[in-house]
């Protein structure tokens, strides 16, 4: 059947945009999500090469969390970016996706506390000595978490090195940058939170100190291979993995103004809101490309994958939005976006700590004829941007 009936084209979404040197199809991203698909050994093989690269078609691509070191590993079969087996399993994967005409940065994730010795075969490491609140996933199943070991300056410095190491390695990899993760109760965060970092010398205690790890971090990987490739994620306010902050308001316009001075390329924005002030504030004060993610309940996911607010986004001030759970059940989610098409079931049973296609490379693309399909309950094409 051939299609007849004329696509949306008002949408700001599906505009065209710059980041750095690349030029982005779209302004939707796909977000990092986590799989568990990758060898045991961290290295990617061709099962990821494909499920990535039937999502080629989104604006840019950023790869799930990845280990740039042994001890920073969370959850069994992450991927790492550390060996040489890795760098090669990753340049299988970014030459499919490159093949399908995509664009990837990788994200690189240090778990800190969040994660365990039967896992990494190492004591997690961590700014102070506070245990992960609940059990952990690992090759044997559900474990106690561990105490972590209080990190030295030794470690953290060591610890910034792995970060730039594994930013050159990423481009050996034939990524066009890496997404440096400071959010969601992992390592970064975990120093910028009160409740998980309680030293009292330059790394920690006054909003100054706690902002250090993450800001050196992100100088030691734009030197590294350039601010233009070089990206940052934040979640303010948000308590995944038990984190606190205690002085989000206070913490983040500061951590903004100096990754600034440092210049990466853009900025990613967790659980974005553009109605609350510090979404506001922060754009305000941040030069560059500003990405942001929204919250979104089971409900949008299901009904219109997120489309009505990553317009709302890009409204707000938003240059690009990151969608996750929608990219997730459909490989053509951008197609299905714009053109009101519906959306296949994610079948969340298959998300994670399981291996094999099944809920991962099985999910059908629309039929290359298929008409697009009016707005309804489980489509509906995005409003026309204002």
């Amino acid at each position: 059947m051939t299609q007849t009936q004329q696509v949306p084209t008002a949408s700001r979404l599906f505009e065209s945009a710059r980041l750095g040197g690349l030029e982005l199809p779209s302004r939707l991203v796909m977000a990092p999500l986590t799989r568990n698909r990758a060898g045991a050994d961290g290295v990617p093989g061709t099962l990821m090469a494909t499920y990535y690269a039937q999502r080629a078609s989104a604006g840019l691509i950023i790869a799930e969390g990845t280990t740039p070191s042994a001890v920073g590993q969370t959850y069994p079969n992450i991927p790492g970016i550390h060996s040489a087996a890795q760098i090669a399993g990753w340049r299988r994967v970014t030459d499919a996706v490159h093949a399908a005409g995509g664009r990837m940065f990788l994200q690189l994730q240090h778990g800190g506390r969040v994660g365990h010795p039967d896992t990494s075969g190492h004591v997690p490491l961590a700014p102070s000595v506070v245990r992960f609140p609940e059990p952990l996933q690992t090759p044997g199943g559900l474990r106690e978490a561990v105490d972590p070991r209080e990190m030295t300056p030794g470690d953290i410095e060591a610890t910034i090195a792995d970060f730039a190491a594994a930013a050159r390695n990423a481009v050996e990899a034939g990524f066009a940058g890496v997404e440096v993760h400071s959010a969601n109760g992992h390592l970064l965060h975990q120093f910028l939170a009160r409740n998980t970092n309680r030293r009292d010398d330059e790394w920690g205690g006054s909003v100054a100190g706690r902002i250090r790890f993450t800001t050196e971090v992100v100088r030691a990987v734009a030197e590294a291979i350039g601010p233009d490739r070089v990206g940052v994620r934040i979640s303010p306010g948000v308590d995944v993995n038990g984190v606190e902050e205690g002085d989000t308001e206070e913490i983040y316009p500061a951590l903004v103004e100096a990754l600034a001075e440092v210049g990466p390329v853009y900025l990613h924005l967790v659980h974005a809101d553009p109605e609350q002030p510090l979404f506001r504030k922060i754009r305000a004060a941040w030069p560059g490309t500003l990405m942001a993610n929204p919250r979104l309940s089971h409900e949008e996911v299901a009904s219109d994958g997120g489309g009505p607010r990553a317009e709302a986004l890009l409204a707000g001030g938003a240059d690009l939005v990151a969608l996750g759970r929608g990219f997730l059940a459909n490989p053509d989610f951008v197609e299905r976006l714009r053109t009101g098409a519906p959306l296949n079931e994610l079948r969340p049973e298959f998300l994670m700590y399981v291996s094999g296609p099944e809920g991962y490379t099985d999910y059908p693309a629309l039929p290359k004829d298929a008409a697009p399909a009016s707005a309804g309950p489980r489509g509906g094409r995005l409003p026309a941007a204002a």
